[in-house]
């Protein structure tokens, strides 16, 4: 019998994702990756927080049993879709030991987690922890760098390593934050970004 082949470094999916095997992604179920995403090792990607159904927990689960066995289910009582908590667009990459996690906050007397949603072309820093409601397309999350709860980073933001964005923070499009707590120190120009 020949000797099994070692396992590598990374799993890759059907859609061209590279997860580490060392990575630690909690609540699968409830994590979307657009493709060609790489997850570095240490990586934590919480998506077991999420926002339950607001409907009764006992008229969920008949609904959605029917409509696994009947197709022709009530259409005037659409069944709740499945809750995401985090969504990852294509060709982002999220370094080692970072933190991906919904934002949260009080509401109503109630605890509630929020989606997390990530565009394309999003790079996350080493042990950067990320709780905003959403970032865009072709942002560049530095080293250590710490987004807030509800906060959100609009298409080509970059934030400096070891910024602190506020909880609500909106980054425009087209800036530089950094600092503690982040401020805008300037704009993205041609060639800034990748420097």
């Amino acid at each position: 019998m020949p000797p099994k082949a070692p396992k590598g470094e990374y799993i890759e999916t059907d859609t061209g994702n590279k997860i580490s095997r060392r990575s630690q992604i909690h609540g699968t179920q409830h994590i979307i990756l657009g493709g060609k995403t790489v997850i570095q090792s240490d990586a934590v990607i919480r998506g077991d927080l999420y926002r339950s159904p607001t409907s009764t927990s006992t008229s969920t689960t008949s609904s959605s049993s029917t409509s696994t066995t009947n197709p022709s289910a009530n259409p005037t009582h659409p069944q709740p879709a499945p809750s995401v908590a985090i969504t990852i667009g294509r060709y982002s990459y999220i370094s080692r030991q970072a933190i991906l996690r919904p934002p949260s906050r009080l509401h109503r007397g109630v605890y509630s987690f929020y989606p997390l949603k990530i565009g394309d072309h999003v790079f996350v820093g080493e042990r950067a922890v990320v709780e905003a409601a959403t970032v865009g397309n072709h942002v560049h999350i530095g080293k250590e760098a710490v987004i807030g709860s509800m906060a959100i980073l609009k298409d080509f933001a970059y934030v400096l390593d070891g910024a602190v964005v506020a909880p609500g923070m909106v980054v425009p499009s087209w800036c530089v934050v950094g600092g503690a707590p982040a401020r805008i120190v300037g704009e993205v120009g041609e060639g800034v970004v990748g420097r």
